[in-house]
């Protein structure tokens, strides 16, 4: 990946993470955990952990599943934890991995002993025992940490949720020459830690054969690698991707002006993951002829070196592809059929785009005008710049900043997760939804007026717990965030959302005159042509004309066992 893919994308990272789930603050605990509550402890496979326990949740924090990743083990595959003697405390969320803070996100790591996760249970869960699992892989890649996830939500629906930490940016995706695992540490990150939920899911109550792994955005894309991965047979067994960008791809400047055309979104191949691995590290005075011997000098920089150079933890917000973890490009086996069968819920927000054009133009007071959006027409699609400014004419949106979200919402966000959607159901039981609340809180403090919508990743505070979202809700927010939650635990217990008292959710089938999308919003909870909505016919005919489609699912191999 270039660096020059990264400029708006750095720009960008703290807000986004910012809207997915950081908040201010420092800790797991449930409201009133830090004054009167009890500790429990827990044994897991390399010791006693102890963890904090109100009257209605119980809470680990910093729980190691992996080795520190340090020295000789930066860039290298996950290591055992060596196994401790006595109680360790788990009462407090464990390091984040090494990150940037951002004008956005005052959040910022040098510490690489980092690989840690939490548990969150309720009482019905701990009291019952094989309850079903949820693992949440957070979204952004650069930024962030699974703390800042609070999932008692989702407990109080009798899950054990875990959220996990994972090596980010540079330290998760780094690739060089003769780097055995190159572009893939952050996905083989994720593996160990499911891997320590098969060992220790019991030991909180949980099941370690009812494993649901969730995630948005970057998480969501993961988890398409995990689909197709060797490493990740059996250990999940049903999976929820979040405005997931594992089949999408990406027009010239729909992330900025300068930003090139990718036909792979989230994916890359070993060459210009190495490649990009040279160029990013030149600067550091490493290069040479020998690599192991460049290896062993980067190995040795401090963190903070590292991270001095500019756009590096951005410029590794990829996967690399080609390898033992990812032996061939996950678009391509999705599409084919080449990915293990377990039952799937995958959707998209209705107005995916707005949050990455608000947040560059108008919410920051440098308003998106006409002419930057014909120019952007030309830039993206060239000689049918035209035929698709006739199709959504600046003139029939409230400014041009919404006329160019749309445009890049259909033409790349929702291409995609239709083409998702497709792939999967016609494989294996399939869920599609759409989140439609167009008045999600956006609680940034920007200095520019700016419809959001619903934005990329505005659906995560309507699943986990988050104050500085939650104390704008409605009432009708509130009913739709308990009832999304409840299609999430009904899905992890059983692989269907549907159950009594909830509005039914009919499978995704791809052969059907419109298949079924549910549409969820405050006001109506239902069907919705989500191929209309979209304009995708729109979409796949000019792509026949000669613009560059995102691929297209085809029928394909026997499926992945």
């Amino acid at each position: 990946m270039p660096a020059k893919r990264t400029a708006l994308i750095a720009l960008l990272a703290g807000a986004l993470y910012l809207v997915v789930g950081v908040t201010a603050t420092d800790s797991l605990l449930p409201a009133g955990a830090r004054g009167g509550d009890t500790t429990t402890t827990a044994r897991t496979d390399t010791g006693l952990v102890r963890g904090t326990r109100t009257a209605t949740h119980t809470v680990y924090q910093g729980i190691p599943y992996a080795g520190p990743p340090k020295g000789a083990h930066r860039w290298a595959a996950p290591r055992p934890v060596r196994p401790w003697a006595g109680v360790r405390d788990a009462t407090r969320p464990g390091p984040l991995c090494p990150q940037v803070a951002s004008a956005y996100a005052d959040v910022a790591s040098l510490e690489e002993d980092c690989l840690v996760l939490n548990v969150t249970t309720g009482a019905s869960a701990a009291a019952r025992g094989h309850a079903p699992v949820l693992v949440w892989i957070h979204g952004d890649g650069a930024v962030g940490g699974g703390a800042y996830f609070d999932a008692r939500r989702l407990a109080d629906r009798g899950l054990v949720v875990v959220t996990v930490n994972y090596r980010l940016g540079v330290f998760g995706g780094f690739s060089y020459p003769g780097l055995e695992g190159s572009g893939t540490f952050a996905l083989q990150d994720q593996q160990a830690a499911l891997r320590w939920v098969r060992r220790n899911a019991a030991a909180f109550g949980g099941d370690p054969g009812n494993v649901t792994v969730a995630g948005s955005s970057f998480g969501a894309a993961a988890i398409s690698g995990h689909l197709t991965s060797p490493g990740a047979r059996g250990l999940f067994h049903r999976a929820v991707l979040a405005s997931g960008e594992g089949m999408m791809d990406m027009p010239a400047g729909a992330m900025g002006e300068g930003v090139p055309a990718y036909p792979h979104y989230t994916w890359r191949t070993g060459q210009e993951s190495r490649d990009t691995g040279v160029e990013m590290t030149s600067s550091l005075g490493c290069a040479g002829p020998d690599p192991r011997r460049a290896l062993r000098w980067l190995r040795a920089l401090p963190v903070k070196k590292v991270l001095e150079v500019p756009d590096i933890m951005n410029a590794f917000q990829a996967f690399a592809y080609g390898n033992e973890v990812l032996p061939e490009l996950p678009e391509a086996a999705l599409g084919q059929g080449r990915f293990l069968r377990v039952p799937l819920m995958s959707g998209a927000t209705l107005d995916e785009h707005r949050l990455f054009v608000g947040m560059a133009h108008d919410a920051i007071g440098s308003p998106f005008t006409a002419g930057q959006y014909a120019r952007a027409l030309v830039t993206a699609f060239g000689r049918d710049a035209e035929t698709v400014g006739a199709r959504y004419p600046v003139t029939a949106f409230p400014s041009p900043a919404l006329a160019w979200s749309t445009v890049v919402t259909d033409r790349m966000w929702a291409r995609g997760t239709y083409a998702q959607a497709t792939a999967f159901g016609r494989r294996t039981p399939t869920y599609a939804y759409e989140f439609a609340d167009r008045d999600a809180p956006m609680y940034l403090p920007l200095p520019g007026a700016f419809d959001f919508g619903a934005y990329h990743a505005g659906d995560t505070p309507y699943v986990f717990e988050d104050p500085d979202a939650q104390k704008y809700f409605t009432d009708a927010q509130v009913r739709l965030s308990d009832t999304i939650t409840d299609y999430w635990a009904q899905f992890a217990r059983t692989g269907t959302p549907n159950r009594p008292g909830l509005v039914r959710w009919p499978r995704f089938e791809p052969g059907g005159a419109v298949p079924h999308t549910q549409s969820l919003g405050p006001d109506r909870i239902g069907p919705v042509d989500y191929a209309g909505e979209h304009r995708l016919d729109f979409w796949r005919r000019l792509a026949g004309q000669g613009t560059s489609p995102a691929p297209r699912p085809t029928e394909g191999k026997e499926q992945m066992s």
